[in-house]
Protein backbone atom coordinates (compact mmCIF):
# COMPACT_ATOMS: atom_id res chain seq x y z
CA UNK A 1 0.00 0.00 0.00
CA UNK A 2 1.50 3.35 -1.11
CA UNK A 3 0.35 6.69 0.35
CA UNK A 4 1.34 10.03 -1.32
CA UNK A 5 1.38 13.06 0.98
CA UNK A 6 3.43 16.28 0.56
CA UNK A 7 5.49 14.57 -2.13
CA UNK A 8 6.69 11.87 0.23
CA UNK A 9 6.01 8.15 -0.43
CA UNK A 10 5.23 5.86 2.52
CA UNK A 11 5.15 2.06 2.07
CA UNK A 12 3.03 0.23 4.68
CA UNK A 13 4.47 -3.21 5.22
CA UNK A 14 1.99 -6.03 5.99
CA UNK A 15 2.78 -7.96 9.15
CA UNK A 16 4.20 -11.44 8.47
CA UNK A 17 1.77 -14.32 8.82
CA UNK A 18 2.01 -16.51 11.88
CA UNK A 19 2.58 -20.07 10.72
CA UNK A 20 3.05 -23.53 12.22
CA UNK A 21 4.36 -26.79 10.85
CA UNK A 22 2.10 -29.80 10.53
CA UNK A 23 3.46 -32.68 12.62
CA UNK A 24 2.51 -35.66 14.70
CA UNK A 25 2.08 -34.97 18.42
CA UNK A 26 1.47 -37.04 21.50
CA UNK A 27 -2.00 -35.96 22.56
CA UNK A 28 -4.52 -37.12 25.14
CA UNK A 29 -7.12 -39.46 23.70
CA UNK A 30 -10.56 -38.94 25.16
CA UNK A 31 -13.99 -40.50 25.38
CA UNK A 32 -16.63 -37.84 24.77
CA UNK A 33 -20.07 -37.86 26.35
CA UNK A 34 -22.98 -35.46 26.49
CA UNK A 35 -23.46 -34.22 30.05
CA UNK A 36 -25.97 -32.28 32.12
CA UNK A 37 -25.18 -29.49 34.55
CA UNK A 38 -26.40 -30.12 38.10
CA UNK A 39 -26.30 -28.17 41.35
CA UNK A 40 -24.71 -29.98 44.27
CA UNK A 41 -26.92 -27.91 46.59
CA UNK A 42 -30.46 -27.35 45.34
CA UNK A 43 -33.41 -26.99 47.70
CA UNK A 44 -37.15 -26.51 47.49
CA UNK A 45 -38.69 -24.67 50.44
CA UNK A 46 -42.23 -25.68 51.37
CA UNK A 47 -44.94 -24.27 53.59
CA UNK A 48 -45.20 -25.69 57.10
CA UNK A 49 -48.33 -23.78 58.07
CA UNK A 50 -51.55 -22.81 56.35
CA UNK A 51 -52.07 -19.18 55.42
CA UNK A 52 -52.23 -16.65 52.62
CA UNK A 53 -49.04 -15.38 50.96
CA UNK A 54 -48.72 -11.70 51.88
CA UNK A 55 -45.19 -10.83 50.74
CA UNK A 56 -42.65 -12.08 48.17
CA UNK A 57 -39.23 -10.40 48.23
CA UNK A 58 -37.30 -12.26 45.51
CA UNK A 59 -38.03 -13.37 41.97
CA UNK A 60 -36.58 -16.04 39.67
CA UNK A 61 -32.96 -15.31 38.75
CA UNK A 62 -32.27 -13.06 41.73
CA UNK A 63 -29.53 -13.79 44.24
CA UNK A 64 -30.52 -14.45 47.84
CA UNK A 65 -28.20 -14.33 50.82
CA UNK A 66 -28.41 -16.88 53.62
CA UNK A 67 -31.02 -15.86 56.19
CA UNK A 68 -32.77 -13.30 53.99
CA UNK A 69 -36.58 -13.42 54.00
CA UNK A 70 -37.84 -14.92 50.74
CA UNK A 71 -41.56 -14.54 51.49
CA UNK A 72 -44.05 -14.26 54.33
CA UNK A 73 -47.28 -16.11 55.09
CA UNK A 74 -50.10 -14.33 56.94
CA UNK A 75 -49.31 -15.04 60.62
CA UNK A 76 -52.76 -14.07 61.99
CA UNK A 77 -53.90 -17.62 62.70
CA UNK A 78 -50.51 -18.54 64.15
CA UNK A 79 -50.55 -15.45 66.40
CA UNK A 80 -53.99 -16.42 67.67
CA UNK A 81 -52.78 -19.92 68.47
CA UNK A 82 -49.84 -18.49 70.42
CA UNK A 83 -52.13 -16.08 72.34
CA UNK A 84 -54.51 -18.94 73.18
CA UNK A 85 -51.69 -21.15 74.41
CA UNK A 86 -50.26 -18.31 76.52
CA UNK A 87 -53.64 -17.88 78.22
CA UNK A 88 -53.90 -21.62 78.91
CA UNK A 89 -50.38 -21.69 80.35
CA UNK A 90 -51.23 -18.75 82.63
CA UNK A 91 -54.39 -20.51 83.79
CA UNK A 92 -52.44 -23.70 84.50
CA UNK A 93 -49.84 -21.76 86.47
CA UNK A 94 -52.59 -20.27 88.65
CA UNK A 95 -53.98 -23.75 89.27
CA UNK A 96 -50.48 -24.95 90.12
CA UNK A 97 -50.05 -22.20 92.70
CA UNK A 98 -53.40 -23.09 94.32
CA UNK A 99 -52.57 -26.79 94.38
CA UNK A 100 -49.17 -26.08 95.89
CA UNK A 101 -50.70 -23.96 98.67
CA UNK A 102 -53.39 -26.57 99.36
CA UNK A 103 -50.81 -29.31 99.54
CA UNK A 104 -48.68 -27.27 101.97
CA UNK A 105 -51.70 -26.58 104.25
CA UNK A 106 -52.69 -30.24 104.33
CA UNK A 107 -49.13 -31.23 105.21
CA UNK A 108 -49.30 -28.99 108.29
CA UNK A 109 -52.74 -30.28 109.21
CA UNK A 110 -51.60 -33.87 108.72
CA UNK A 111 -48.77 -33.30 111.19
CA UNK A 112 -51.37 -32.09 113.70
CA UNK A 113 -53.53 -35.14 112.81
CA UNK A 114 -56.44 -33.01 111.61
CA UNK A 115 -56.61 -34.69 108.15
CA UNK A 116 -56.26 -38.26 107.01
CA UNK A 117 -53.48 -39.77 104.92
CA UNK A 118 -55.86 -40.18 101.97
CA UNK A 119 -56.64 -36.45 101.97
CA UNK A 120 -52.92 -35.64 101.98
CA UNK A 121 -52.26 -38.11 99.16
CA UNK A 122 -55.03 -36.54 97.07
CA UNK A 123 -53.60 -33.04 97.62
CA UNK A 124 -50.15 -34.31 96.59
CA UNK A 125 -51.61 -35.93 93.46
CA UNK A 126 -53.42 -32.73 92.53
CA UNK A 127 -50.22 -30.73 92.96
CA UNK A 128 -48.17 -33.08 90.76
CA UNK A 129 -50.95 -33.16 88.16
CA UNK A 130 -50.93 -29.34 88.07
CA UNK A 131 -47.14 -29.39 87.59
CA UNK A 132 -47.46 -31.81 84.67
CA UNK A 133 -50.26 -29.70 83.14
CA UNK A 134 -48.06 -26.60 83.20
CA UNK A 135 -45.19 -28.49 81.50
CA UNK A 136 -47.54 -29.90 78.86
CA UNK A 137 -49.05 -26.52 78.04
CA UNK A 138 -45.60 -24.85 78.05
CA UNK A 139 -44.47 -27.39 75.47
CA UNK A 140 -47.59 -26.62 73.44
CA UNK A 141 -46.79 -22.91 73.65
CA UNK A 142 -43.28 -23.55 72.38
CA UNK A 143 -44.69 -25.56 69.48
CA UNK A 144 -47.15 -22.78 68.63
CA UNK A 145 -44.34 -20.21 68.74
CA UNK A 146 -42.27 -22.39 66.40
CA UNK A 147 -45.24 -22.73 64.06
CA UNK A 148 -45.57 -18.93 64.04
CA UNK A 149 -41.92 -18.64 62.97
CA UNK A 150 -42.75 -20.83 59.95
CA UNK A 151 -44.75 -17.90 58.58
CA UNK A 152 -41.42 -16.30 57.63
CA UNK A 153 -39.65 -18.22 54.84
CA UNK A 154 -35.87 -17.61 54.88
CA UNK A 155 -33.05 -18.79 52.63
CA UNK A 156 -31.18 -21.82 54.10
CA UNK A 157 -27.99 -20.77 52.23
CA UNK A 158 -26.85 -18.14 49.73
CA UNK A 159 -27.83 -18.87 46.15
CA UNK A 160 -30.02 -18.07 43.17
CA UNK A 161 -33.77 -18.54 43.03
CA UNK A 162 -34.55 -20.82 40.11
CA UNK A 163 -38.33 -21.30 40.47
CA UNK A 164 -41.25 -19.60 42.20
CA UNK A 165 -44.47 -21.58 42.58
CA UNK A 166 -46.78 -19.08 44.32
CA UNK A 167 -47.84 -15.45 44.08
CA UNK A 168 -49.06 -12.91 46.61
CA UNK A 169 -52.64 -13.71 47.61
CA UNK A 170 -52.44 -17.45 47.01
CA UNK A 171 -53.07 -19.87 49.84
CA UNK A 172 -50.17 -21.86 51.25
CA UNK A 173 -50.89 -25.18 52.90
CA UNK A 174 -48.53 -27.44 54.80
CA UNK A 175 -46.31 -29.35 52.38
CA UNK A 176 -46.92 -27.09 49.38
CA UNK A 177 -43.74 -26.14 47.48
CA UNK A 178 -43.10 -22.40 47.48
CA UNK A 179 -39.76 -21.79 45.75
CA UNK A 180 -36.60 -23.54 44.57
CA UNK A 181 -33.04 -22.24 44.73
CA UNK A 182 -29.51 -23.51 44.15
CA UNK A 183 -25.96 -22.61 45.07
CA UNK A 184 -24.14 -21.42 41.88
CA UNK A 185 -20.72 -21.86 43.47
CA UNK A 186 -21.15 -25.66 43.67
CA UNK A 187 -22.02 -26.93 40.20
CA UNK A 188 -21.13 -30.25 38.62
CA UNK A 189 -21.86 -32.08 35.41
CA UNK A 190 -23.12 -35.63 35.18
CA UNK A 191 -22.31 -37.94 32.26
CA UNK A 192 -22.67 -41.63 31.43
CA UNK A 193 -19.54 -43.65 30.62
CA UNK A 194 -19.81 -47.21 29.19
CA UNK A 195 -18.17 -50.14 30.92
CA UNK A 196 -15.76 -50.59 28.00
CA UNK A 197 -13.86 -47.42 28.91
CA UNK A 198 -14.74 -46.89 32.58
CA UNK A 199 -11.53 -48.57 33.82
CA UNK A 200 -9.37 -46.32 31.61
CA UNK A 201 -11.25 -43.29 32.91
CA UNK A 202 -10.81 -44.49 36.49
CA UNK A 203 -7.06 -44.99 35.91
CA UNK A 204 -6.43 -41.59 34.29
CA UNK A 205 -8.63 -39.57 36.69
CA UNK A 206 -8.63 -36.60 34.34
CA UNK A 207 -11.36 -34.96 32.30
CA UNK A 208 -12.18 -31.77 30.43
CA UNK A 209 -15.47 -29.93 30.18
CA UNK A 210 -16.55 -28.27 26.94
CA UNK A 211 -19.14 -25.53 27.29
CA UNK A 212 -21.18 -24.09 24.46
CA UNK A 213 -19.75 -20.81 23.21
CA UNK A 214 -16.38 -21.27 24.91
CA UNK A 215 -13.41 -22.32 22.82
CA UNK A 216 -11.25 -23.18 25.83
CA UNK A 217 -12.06 -26.42 27.62
CA UNK A 218 -12.23 -26.37 31.41
CA UNK A 219 -10.29 -28.88 33.47
CA UNK A 220 -12.51 -30.71 35.95
CA UNK A 221 -11.32 -30.10 39.50
CA UNK A 222 -12.71 -33.35 40.88
CA UNK A 223 -14.06 -36.63 39.48
CA UNK A 224 -16.49 -39.00 41.19
CA UNK A 225 -17.39 -42.37 39.65
CA UNK A 226 -20.56 -43.74 41.20
CA UNK A 227 -20.13 -47.37 42.36
CA UNK A 228 -23.10 -48.68 40.37
CA UNK A 229 -24.06 -49.21 36.75
CA UNK A 230 -27.30 -48.82 34.82
CA UNK A 231 -28.77 -52.26 34.09
CA UNK A 232 -30.18 -51.12 30.73
CA UNK A 233 -27.27 -49.16 29.26
CA UNK A 234 -24.44 -50.91 31.19
CA UNK A 235 -22.86 -47.53 31.84
CA UNK A 236 -21.76 -45.77 35.01
CA UNK A 237 -22.51 -42.20 36.05
CA UNK A 238 -19.48 -39.96 36.42
CA UNK A 239 -19.68 -36.55 38.07
CA UNK A 240 -17.23 -33.74 37.37
CA UNK A 241 -16.96 -30.70 39.61
CA UNK A 242 -17.06 -27.40 37.73
CA UNK A 243 -14.72 -24.54 38.69
CA UNK A 244 -16.23 -21.80 40.82
CA UNK A 245 -18.07 -18.87 39.25
CA UNK A 246 -19.00 -20.78 36.11
CA UNK A 247 -21.81 -18.95 34.32
CA UNK A 248 -24.07 -21.99 34.03
CA UNK A 249 -27.42 -23.07 35.38
CA UNK A 250 -28.76 -26.51 36.31
CA UNK A 251 -30.07 -28.69 33.45
CA UNK A 252 -27.94 -26.95 30.80
CA UNK A 253 -26.00 -29.19 28.42
CA UNK A 254 -22.23 -29.58 28.28
CA UNK A 255 -19.80 -32.12 26.86
CA UNK A 256 -17.40 -34.13 28.98
CA UNK A 257 -14.09 -35.35 27.55
CA UNK A 258 -12.67 -38.17 29.68
CA UNK A 259 -8.98 -38.85 29.17
CA UNK A 260 -8.37 -42.54 28.43
CA UNK A 261 -4.69 -42.51 27.40
CA UNK A 262 -2.05 -40.98 25.10
CA UNK A 263 -2.07 -41.31 21.29
CA UNK A 264 0.22 -40.04 18.54
CA UNK A 265 -1.84 -38.22 15.94
CA UNK A 266 -1.47 -35.72 13.10
CA UNK A 267 -2.92 -32.56 14.60
CA UNK A 268 -3.13 -28.83 13.94
CA UNK A 269 -4.30 -25.98 16.19
CA UNK A 270 -8.09 -25.71 16.05
CA UNK A 271 -7.76 -21.93 15.53
CA UNK A 272 -6.01 -22.52 12.18
CA UNK A 273 -9.07 -24.18 10.63
CA UNK A 274 -11.46 -22.04 8.57
CA UNK A 275 -15.13 -23.06 8.79
CA UNK A 276 -17.44 -22.00 5.98
CA UNK A 277 -20.72 -23.91 6.07
CA UNK A 278 -19.72 -27.51 5.25
CA UNK A 279 -16.22 -26.45 4.13
CA UNK A 280 -13.33 -27.01 6.51
CA UNK A 281 -10.02 -25.75 5.21
CA UNK A 282 -6.64 -24.32 6.14
CA UNK A 283 -4.31 -21.89 4.40
CA UNK A 284 -1.16 -23.73 3.35
CA UNK A 285 1.99 -21.60 3.04
CA UNK A 286 4.28 -23.10 0.34
CA UNK A 287 7.84 -21.97 -0.37
CA UNK A 288 6.50 -19.14 -2.52
CA UNK A 289 4.87 -17.77 0.68
CA UNK A 290 1.58 -17.22 -1.17
CA UNK A 291 -1.20 -18.66 0.96
CA UNK A 292 -3.30 -21.38 -0.70
CA UNK A 293 -6.67 -22.50 0.64
CA UNK A 294 -6.90 -26.27 0.97
CA UNK A 295 -9.83 -28.38 2.12
CA UNK A 296 -9.10 -30.88 4.87
CA UNK A 297 -10.95 -33.72 6.56
CA UNK A 298 -10.90 -33.43 10.32
CA UNK A 299 -11.28 -35.87 13.18
CA UNK A 300 -11.95 -35.18 16.85
CA UNK A 301 -11.40 -32.01 18.77
CA UNK A 302 -8.71 -32.73 21.32
CA UNK A 303 -7.53 -31.16 24.54
CA UNK A 304 -5.27 -28.11 24.66
CA UNK A 305 -6.70 -26.62 21.47
CA UNK A 306 -5.68 -29.38 19.01
CA UNK A 307 -7.81 -30.93 16.29
CA UNK A 308 -7.03 -34.16 14.45
CA UNK A 309 -6.39 -34.10 10.68
CA UNK A 310 -7.47 -37.23 8.81
CA UNK A 311 -6.55 -36.14 5.27
CA UNK A 312 -5.56 -33.09 3.22
CA UNK A 313 -2.24 -32.28 4.89
CA UNK A 314 1.19 -33.89 5.05
CA UNK A 315 3.82 -33.81 7.74
CA UNK A 316 6.16 -30.84 7.35
CA UNK A 317 3.74 -28.52 5.53
CA UNK A 318 3.33 -25.03 6.88
CA UNK A 319 -0.12 -23.58 7.58
CA UNK A 320 -1.33 -20.18 8.73
CA UNK A 321 -2.36 -19.89 12.37
CA UNK A 322 -4.76 -17.04 11.53
CA UNK A 323 -6.78 -18.12 8.48
CA UNK A 324 -8.72 -14.87 8.16
CA UNK A 325 -5.54 -12.80 8.06
CA UNK A 326 -4.03 -15.24 5.56
CA UNK A 327 -7.10 -14.95 3.32
CA UNK A 328 -6.95 -11.13 3.33
CA UNK A 329 -3.26 -11.02 2.52
CA UNK A 330 -2.94 -13.84 -0.04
Amino acid sequence: LTILALGICYHAQAEPLKVTTVAYHNVESTYDSLATVEAERQSTVSAQITGRIVEINFRVGERVQQGQVIMRIDPTAANQDVAGMQARVHEAEVQLQNSQKQYARLQDLFKQQYVSQSQLDKAEADFKSAQAQVKTLAAGLGQSSTQRNFATITAPYSGVMSALYVEVGEMAVAGKALATGYDPTNLRISAQVPQSVIEAVRHQQKAYIELSGQAQWLTASNMTILPSADSRTHSSEVRLLLPNNTALAPNQLARAHFVTGIDRRLVVPASSVLHRSELKAVYVIPKSNKAQLRQVRLGKNLANGWIEVLSGLDVGERIALEPIAAGLGK
